[in-house]
């Protein structure tokens, strides 16, 4: 599966482009508050973190992967700064606090940068703590699916969004000191004069300019590294590519599964993994059903019972899909001592425990396929359709087994469960939410149907 690990120049350059986003929005958001008049200035930001949501939305109705956690950080930064101006403004109208003309938009000098800071860098830190927690991270690594599904290109990623988030986060921490520093030690407050305004407005604009070009140079030589370790598809090399399906099948008998244990690690050569021995390719685009199963008994040498696990079509690749498959076998273990390919029977209960506790004995796609597995079936398990929990007892956590996969009947291609596992009866007013979900649906349908 080597074309799954490589790059494309597109996803690069998707990398640079949603962190310019959502820097220019905040650009911009600065610069039209000092334009117009003070008290627009929530209102501009509203209507910058309305852009962004659009610009979200968009990326995922076109199931963009690429990834928006920059964007998304930008959008609560904004809306952040908004309800926290707004919240000071209402003090001071109703003379609850006495506030500082600085931050109070009815008066003259408004400094927004001295709020918008110090909350973009609370969100940004927030974010670079919590990003394996967050929503948003984990519908892309639980669906496991296109840009996000491989070792290298899942690594890229992971580094590049991990350095961007702490980049950000150091940037606004050094703004917000150096604006603060600025309006406690210089700043006269008698009259605010081109200097204050420059150290006010216009050096946060400078860093974000000076950061952009930082990470357009930085993505430019990354390119140029994996271009010459061959580990960058063009987009010449796109459209001529010949089309290829990618198999992969998972051998269980009883409550094992048949792996090899001495798999190298793409990532890391000399490492070894464990992963299932059965994955090769066929150069079409497409295969049926007869012929996966004549691939997989010859392989094995023992005739079994074929079920269709997931797939996933390459949003880069899009002439290279990857095909999942349960390939069940009567009887026990025992009774198939020897296969016509190289492994071992393992027990499913060892393969949670190294997943749960050591996932790096795995390899990253077995990781991958054992997340999307664990969180179908045991979703389906706590969980009804409408997301309620089915049993009255809260911290009641189900387990599972290859037993369990064998006898169920759920559709492991379709994300519903997944969706529910993000979004349930344990998510602080979920009902609340959920009317509004289908609230805002409801009015989707509606406005599509006249238009």
């Amino acid at each position: 599966m080597e074309d799954f690990e490589k790059v494309t120049s597109i996803q690069l350059y998707k990398l640079w482009k949603n962190l310019t986003i959502g820097m220019v929005t905040v650009i911009v958001m600065m610069t039209m508050s000092k334009l117009l008049p003070y008290f627009l200035s929530p209102v501009v930001a509203l209507v910058c973190a309305a852009g962004l949501y659009t610009f979200i939305y968009d990326s995922k109705v076109k199931r963009d992967t690429s990834c928006m956690i920059i964007p998304f950080g930008m959008l609560y930064a904004l809306v952040g700064y908004s309800f926290v101006t707004i919240f000071l403004n209402v003090l001071y109208a109703w003379g609850i606090k006495s506030i500082a003309h600085e931050f109070v938009f009815f008066t003259n000098p408004f400094v927004p940068s001295l709020i918008m800071n110090p909350v973009c860098f609370i969100v940004f830190v927030y974010l670079t703590i919590m990003r394996k927690k967050l929503p948003i991270c984990n519908v892309c690594r639980m669906r496991g699916d296109k840009d996000y599904e491989h070792g290298s290109l899942r690594k890229l990623f992971n580094e590049e969004i991990h350095f961007q988030l702490r980049n950000l986060s150091i940037l606004f921490g050094l703004l917000t000191v150096i604006v603060w520093g600025y309006y406690f030690i210089f700043y006269v407050n008698i009259n605010i004069n081109n200097r204050d305004w420059y150290v006010f407005t216009w050096v946060t604009t400078i860093c974000f300019v000076l950061d952009e070009i930082y990470f357009g140079a930085r993505y430019y030589n990354l390119y140029l590294d994996l271009r010459e370790s061959n580990e960058i598809i063009t987009q010449e090399e796109l459209q001529d590519m010949t089309a290829k399906t990618y198999l992969r099948y998972y051998v269980i008998c009883g409550n094992s599964m048949y792996v090899d244990t001495h798999v190298i690690d793409v990532n890391t050569p000399y490492k070894e993994v464990i992963d299932t021995p059965f994955a090769t390719k066929r150069t079409m685009n497409g295969i049926s059903v007869d012929e996966v199963k004549r691939i997989i008994k010859r392989m094995t040498g023992v005739d079994g019972d074929l079920r269709f696990f997931y797939g996933r079509k390459s949003s880069e690749l899009t002439n290279q899909s990857l095909l999942r498959y349960f390939y069940f076998l009567e009887g026990t273990p025992d009774d198939y001592p020897e296969l016509n390919t190289d492994g071992e029977w393992m027990d499913f209960d060892k393969i949670k425990y190294y997943y749960s506790n050591n996932p790096g004995k795995l390899a990253d796609i077995m990781v991958t396929d054992t997340t999307r597995l664990a969180t179908i079936i045991l979703t389906e398990k706590t969980f009804d359709e409408r997301g309620y929990r089915k049993s009255k007892i809260k911290f009641y956590n189900p387990s599972f087994n290859l037993h369990d996969v064998r006898k169920s009947e759920l559709d492991f291609q379709d994300d519903k469960w997944i969706q529910i596992s993000l979004f349930n009866s344990d998510t602080p007013l979920y009902g609340l939410k959920k009317w509004w979900r289908e609230f805002l649906g409801d009015r989707k349908k509606k406005s599509n149907s006249i238009g």
